[in-house]
């Protein structure tokens, strides 16, 4: 419980950081008083947030495959392979950010955005789209850092853009006067602190990249991907099933879009632990999968449950509380404020059970069984999300469908977070049951000590 809360907390930390950047480019932008700015940095951020989740999901794969070579002893391995993860990080965010400007205008008018939110939601995309390869290789160091047990420094690789954002923005968008484009510039250099910071953390302290080859790249292509592709197909289920949610509630106007806009950047703050702890968790049970102590994996598994559950439900009643004054903080009003309000006081406690999902996805992908996040995730934000979100929206009627959407989508959540940590205690026994020859990585000898494994509890870097 120390390893999970230490390494969860220092993550959220840092993780809530990079949201908080998102959230407060809102919070400045809604200030301006016009709904429609605040709608259009909704839209764009839905179409960033499958950026966002491609990085995470290739950040799973780096973070699984390092702590395993650490946690087996092979040092020059986990070298090795930090080098060919941030290789395929700046490969994969350029690509694939440089494919999807041709077409943000086809996507944002697909999720509902029209007239002058989606020009404001365009050019806002085209600003800061092309430097998501920054934000991509700042995941990919700050998780490389978790992996060898750095927590804090790992935290402020994140919280370094938090921080230039929350000094920025003010002076951009209103000293400046460059509104939606000061926030956009913001974004931009908030991501190469980022990746500066994870680069001088990695490279000049731990020494954990090397001078990468061809061969060794090409190498590494295989085991990154058997982790990586179904991490990256796991973690797009979130966008996809979030951008279903937004065009339902975009039917409902522009005031509706900007309460979900509000709650897309609040949630992930409020909850940045389960996100964290999906990650923390990871490099605790890789480790201890490379050492074969399955009672730890196991005991991992449930002293997270325990921790998610407590840490929801105190923020549930945080939420509660302070509904009105966020409604008053984001200037929201009418529908919007209606959106946020209900999420706030009914919808965010459905959160509480939502992250067993996230501890499931660490669990699945550092136990060999990676295709188990892909099924579920894909089936929650599909099966979980759009019947009990279509059945909110008639509930609903014309008044609050938009509530009822957002109901629907938490109660959905609620019922794939239970199913996956059954599943995930089975596929616990079924892991400790296999030869070490047929895990995902050699385990190596169940003596290899880490910061994980210890039963010392080592500190972080050692």
């Amino acid at each position: 419980m120390r390893h999970v809360i230490d390494m969860t907390v220092t993550g959220a930390v840092g993780l809530v950081a990079i949201f908080v950047v998102d959230l407060l480019n809102l919070f400045y932008i809604a200030r301006l008083g016009e709904q429609e700015l605040a709608a259009a940095i909704g839209y764009a951020g839905t179409v960033l947030f499958f950026l966002t989740s491609f990085g995470i999901g290739l950040s799973i794969a780096g973070t699984a495959l390092v702590a395993r070579a650490l946690g087996a002893g092979d040092r020059d391995r986990a070298r090795r392979l930090g080098t060919s993860s941030l290789i395929f990080m700046a490969i994969g965010m350029t690509v694939i950010s440089l494919g999807l400007l041709p077409v943000s205008g086809t996507v944002l008018s697909l999720l509902g955005a029209t007239g002058r939110t989606l020009v404001i939601a365009d050019r806002f995309l085209w600003m800061v789209m092309p430097a998501t390869v920054f934000l991509g290789l700042g995941m990919m160091y700050s998780s490389i850092l978790r992996a060898v047990g750095d927590a804090k420094r790992a935290m402020w690789v994140t919280l370094a853009g938090g921080i230039i954002t929350a000094i920025a923005d003010p002076i951009l968008i209103f000293l400046c006067g460059l509104g939606v484009d000061g926030a956009a510039i913001t974004s931009v250099i908030s991501r190469v602190a980022m990746m500066a910071l994870g680069y001088y953390g990695v490279t000049k302290v731990h020494r954990l990249t090397d001078r990468p080859t061809l061969a060794s790249t090409l190498a590494d292509v295989k085991p990154l991907a058997a982790i990586a592709v179904p991490a990256v197909l796991t973690n797009l289920a979130t966008p996809v099933g979030n951008s279903i949610v937004t065009a339902m509630i975009a039917r409902y106007g522009d005031g509706a879009v900007a309460g979900w806009a509000v709650l897309g950047r609040l949630v992930p703050v409020a909850f940045g632990a389960f996100f964290a702890l999906s990650g923390a968790v990871g490099p605790i049970m890789g480790q201890n999968v490379g050492a074969r102590l399955f009672p730890r994996v196991r005991q991992t598994l449930i002293d997270s449950l325990i921790f998610m559950s407590l840490y929801g439900i105190v923020v549930w009643l945080i939420l509660l509380i302070m509904s009105p004054y966020v409604v008053r903080a984001f200037d929201a009003s009418g529908t919007a404020a209606s959106v946020i309000s209900f999420f706030c006081i009914y919808a965010s406690l459905g959160w509480a059970f939502n992250g067993a999902v996230f501890v499931g996805n660490a669990a699945f992908n550092n136990l060999g069984f990676p295709a188990y996040s892909t099924v579920l995730n894909w089936a929650r934000a599909t099966l979980g999300t759009v019947p009990f979100a279509m059945f909110g929206a008639w509930l609903g009627g014309p008044a609050y469908g938009a509530e009822g959407i957002i109901a629907g989508q938490s109660i959905g959540g609620v019922v794939f977070g239970v199913i996956s940590v059954l599943i995930c205690f089975k596929v616990i026994d079924r892991a400790a049951d296999k030869p070490a020859d047929e895990l995902p990585v050699s385990a190596g000898p169940p003596t290899a000590q880490s910061p994980f494994t210890s039963g010392k509890g080592a500190t972080a870097g050692q």
